[in-house]
């Protein structure tokens, strides 16, 4: 197939040179032919400089002068052929043979110009059909092309978009679990405190009940139970802000992809549009030699693959720590929750047993106070009956004084005297027994105040420990988060 444009190949095509034996046509219809095609500029495709001009020139042969002839050598000047005005008429005379065959030449040459020139038209006009046909066929296959490749870009803007809407929706929906973490986290300060303080607060209890109890334990273990989740959802906080960089990472390549296939589609739809009649065609000369291009349809699909893939796997991944999140939230909430039940029941047992403590401790020392009272009645006796031996031991002593008065062999050493004697020694004996119970009355009295000193001190202990572990700590605690602010809803 011929391109537009080619050189002809008919034989009639190329000028025929003129005969030698013949002279020249005396006129020539060659200055006619001139400027009979107008000029139209034509594209640097079209425009063929190598070619040899297709349009006719006037010929410029000079016709030459004939030898002279033998027979008018040796002529007389009777004999020579009359005086003519100029001798350049002479010159440029022909024979009739020379006539006949000039003109025999010409219709020849005349016939086989308008034959040439019949077969020239219709080549012409078959050449302009096909090359007709030939140029609309390739223009249909163009636009073809060009409805192919808006197809083919849609589809893939059709993908974009569906990857780009489940991306924001993925990104949305780890947004807000992020916040939920970050609320979540924030929730755990609270029962932090609560714990430290109850710590802080049990560091306040006197003397004894100053113990590492079960309650103290389950504290220290409640503060590390909120520690470790607090760190664990840190490090999740941590990997959804990554992840959300790398999910706008992705649907930034997603935008700025859809971005050039909007622009790409919005041209090729209009190219696949225009035609012969549509406004703003225009000559743009070598353009066809400008390749602009840097990639083939396989890497250009190739490249919206690979960012669909690359945004399907940050999505999976957005996934995928969504639910570990979901699930490092429900497990924290019965962590902590599981822990502060087990504080408070310690908090309730230790309570019960101080106050059990307490009301026996009570008893104790209204038992004291009433042996206190009892011995302190003793005592008052013991003392009442040294008092009431004071007369009797009087009454003995002045007897047996006044008996040391008789005269004479009347100092007798008789029974009444010996009797005299004998209870004055019971009486100091019994003295000295009284004064050695009332000793040991006394001694048990000081114990038994001492006694009631430790009681109420104590009583007093365990009113602290009581104080600081009912109306406190359990205080404190009663503000403890609920499950659903300590899985971020709230």
């Amino acid at each position: 197939m011929e391109l537009v444009g080619s050189p002809l190949t008919a034989t009639y095509a190329h000028p025929r040179s003129t005969p030698t034996k013949f002279l020249p046509a005396i006129s020539t219809m060659a200055s006619s032919y001139k400027n009979r095609v107008p000029y139209y500029p034509l594209p640097q495709s079209f425009s063929l400089p190598w070619m040899p001009s297709a349009y006719y020139k006037a010929a410029a042969i000079n016709p030459t002068l004939a030898p002279f002839s033998k027979t008018s050598q040796g002529l007389t000047p009777s004999k020579m052929l009359p005086f003519v005005p100029s001798r350049t008429t002479l010159f440029t005379r022909y024979t009739p043979d020379d006539w006949y065959r000039s003109n025999l030449t010409n219709y020849k040459e005349s016939e086989t110009s308008r034959h040439d020139a019949e077969r020239l038209r219709v080549d012409t006009s078959r050449m302009i059909q096909d090359k007709y046909q030939q140029t609309k066929k390739t223009q249909v296959e163009s636009t073809k092309n060009l409805g192919e490749r808006v197809s083919d870009i849609g589809f893939w803007k059709s993908e974009l978009c569906h990857e780009l809407d489940e991306m924001i929706g993925e990104t949305n929906a780890l947004t807000d679990l992020k916040k939920r973490l970050e609320r979540a986290l924030a929730e755990t300060e609270a029962p932090l405190q609560v714990a430290q303080e109850c710590l802080l607060h049990r560091e306040k209890r006197m003397g004894i009940d100053l113990v590492h109890d079960d309650v103290e334990k389950q504290l220290f273990t409640e503060v590390d139970v909120i520690r470790s989740c607090q760190e664990r959802m840190q490090q999740y906080l941590d990997k959804a802000k990554a992840q959300l960089a790398s999910n706008r990472v992705a649907q930034h390549e997603l935008e700025r992809d859809l971005a050039n296939k909007q622009a790409a589609h919005r041209i090729d739809d209009k190219c696949h549009h225009l035609r012969n009649t549509s406004d703003g065609i225009s000559y743009y000369r070598g353009v066809e030699r400008v390749d602009a291009t840097i990639s083939v349809p396989e890497s250009w699909a190739k490249f919206t693959d690979r960012n669909i893939l690359c945004s399907q796997s940050e999505r999976a991944a957005s996934a995928k720590l969504r639910d570990n999140i979901e699930n490092l939230l429900v497990v924290t909430a019965n962590e902590m929750w599981h822990q502060f039940n087990r504080v408070n029941i310690a908090f309730t047992n230790r309570i019960a047993e101080t106050a059990d403590a307490k009301s026996k401790i009570q008893t104790h020392l209204a038992k004291t106070l009433q042996e206190i009272f009892q011995i302190e009645m003793n005592i008052e006796a013991i003392r009442k009956a040294i008092r009431d031996k004071g007369p009797p031991l009087k009454v003995a002593q002045t007897r047996l004084d006044e008996r040391t008065r008789r005269p004479n062999v009347e100092l007798c050493r008789d029974t009444a005297q010996l009797r005299l004697v004998s209870e004055v020694y019971e009486i100091d004996e019994t003295i000295q027994s009284l004064q050695q119970r009332l000793r040991e009355a006394e001694d048990t009295l000081q114990r038994l105040v001492r006694a009631k000193s430790v009681l109420e001190h104590d009583l007093a202990v365990k009113a602290t420990s009581l104080f600081i572990d009912q109306e406190k700590c359990m205080g404190m605690r009663k503000t403890f988060p609920s499950t659903a602010r300590l899985v971020g809803y709230i």
